[in-house]
């Protein structure tokens, strides 16, 4: 009889975690114990995107697994505070970590287990199984407005901080859902969709006063929906009357996103970082307090946020007045507070942050460094800050390259230098849109 232990996340349960499990029966014995040391949603996310079934789903699945004596949660990537709790006798595990980023991992558990008399035990890895592909699969085929509303929570619970990228079209959203970097034995990729009132008017040649009406920025937030599963947070500007406002909630919550931002500002909207180079008229805490109050009341489902913009660094009302708004945003219902700032230092944000800590009823802190782009997402985590925002970097970077396409074509009177300096393939460009090979095959 023997004590056999196996980490694993088991989001996508396929035949490579049967055979382990089969083999962990094996190496038990009869009358033995297989313990599969589960990993939490943050310990997954800490290292790739957050699990596509919560920690408690996957237990139940896990535990019904035929074999599984116990399932215990793995808080961290590191196995050795369970292994020290447990003493198996066994670990096992697949051989594809024996090189790589994961062989230092091994080679502490080896290190630990030896203590006892424990082995690691590598099993071939089970070929024709690739998790990668499984996700890209489930990724093309989408997701549901349930699934999709409720991960902005699970992620605020699993990470230090949430990273959020504007999107303004399909194909910036499409950008945004697929684009990653491996860094450091870490997937590095974007948690979530901003839907940005900016972008979305200057994609389309208008100015960012409001023109944009809700059936058109709706279209258009369809078209990323459509080619995404990750969370949404959107732009709602000042939110509009509070008779309206509610409108707005029930239709954000019906297509799957996960929040609003709405911005204690009236009039004709101006972008927040004029600050006062132009006429801007803040809210008084009253209104916008009875704004927030009527859309949690209208709201359906539990998973919808509404969170509330703080203009007072940005109209020079001063950090008194910031943080009375704070308060009072957060007793009206809000499920978060933005603090915004035009200043380049960070030291503005960082002290409201300091204060924001202090209040014994605080939710998310989310923040938009545009002007502080220098500060790092661990500095911002560091400071008690939850979500940060990248607003309109895609779009930036898109109009300059436009730009230059087009004065090269018109200097060489062709497309040649432009097509090779500064554009993808059309192999490329079909490739990268699914069904695309389909297209090119014919």
């Amino acid at each position: 009889m023997s004590k056999v232990y196996i980490g694993m996340s088991a989001d996508l349960l396929h035949p490579g975690h049967l055979n382990i499990i089969e083999q962990a029966r094996q190496y038990a014995g009869d009358g033995g114990e297989v313990v599969v040391g589960l990993l939490t949603d943050r310990a997954i996310a800490s290292y790739k995107r957050l699990p596509y079934m919560s920690y408690e789903q996957r237990r139940i699945v896990v535990e019904a697994v035929k074999g599984v004596s116990r399932v215990v949660a793995q808080e961290t990537l590191d196995y050795v505070p369970n292994l020290l709790r447990e003493k198996p006798d066994f670990v096992l595990h697949g051989d594809d970590w024996k090189t790589g980023v994961q062989a230092q991992t091994r080679q502490r558990i080896v290190d630990v287990m030896s203590q006892w008399g424990g082995q690691v035990i590598d099993i071939p890895y089970t070929k024709g199984i690739s998790s990668t592909q499984l996700n890209k699969t489930l990724k093309e085929i989408g997701t549901t407005p349930e699934i999709r509303a409720g991960r902005l929570l699970r992620l605020l619970n699993s990470k230090d901080i949430v990273r959020v990228m504007e999107a303004h079209n399909g194909l910036s959203g499409m950008i945004v859902e697929q684009v990653q970097v491996k860094q450091d034995g870490k997937t590095e990729e974007f948690d979530a969709l901003w839907i940005s009132s900016l972008t979305q008017a200057t994609a389309k040649a208008k100015p960012d006063n409001g023109f944009l009406d809700a059936s058109s920025r709706i279209a258009a937030l369809s078209e990323i929906l459509d080619v995404t599963t990750k969370p949404i947070i959107y732009d709602g500007d000042s939110g509009g009357p509070a008779e309206h406002f509610v409108f707005t909630v029930r239709e954000l919550e019906r297509l799957g996103v996960s929040a609003v931002i709405i911005e204690d500002k009236t009039g004709l909207k101006k972008n927040s970082l004029f600050g006062t180079e132009v006429e801007q008229q803040q809210d008084s805490i009253e209104n916008f307090c009875h704004k927030i109050a009527s859309g949690k009341a209208n709201q359906v489902t539990q998973n919808f946020m509404i969170i509330a913009r703080i203009e007072s660094l940005i109209l020079e009302q001063g950090m008194e007045d910031a943080m009375t708004r704070a308060k009072a945003y957060l007793e009206a219902g809000a499920d978060g507070i933005m603090i915004h700032s035009r200043s380049k230092e960070f030291t503005e944000v960082q002290e409201f942050a300091r204060q924001y800590r202090e209040l014994p009823n605080r939710k998310p802190l989310v923040v938009v460094p545009t002007s502080y782009a220098h500060v790092t997402e661990e500095e911002l985590a560091s400071a008690g800050i939850n979500v940060v925002i990248y607003a309109n970097q895609l779009l930036r970077a898109a109009y300059p390259a436009m730009v230059k396409v087009a004065q090269s074509i018109l200097t060489h009177h062709r497309a040649q230098e432009a097509s090779q300096e500064y554009c993808m393939s059309i192999k490329e460009i079909i490739n990268l849109i699914p069904g695309g090979r389909v297209l090119e095959s014919k």
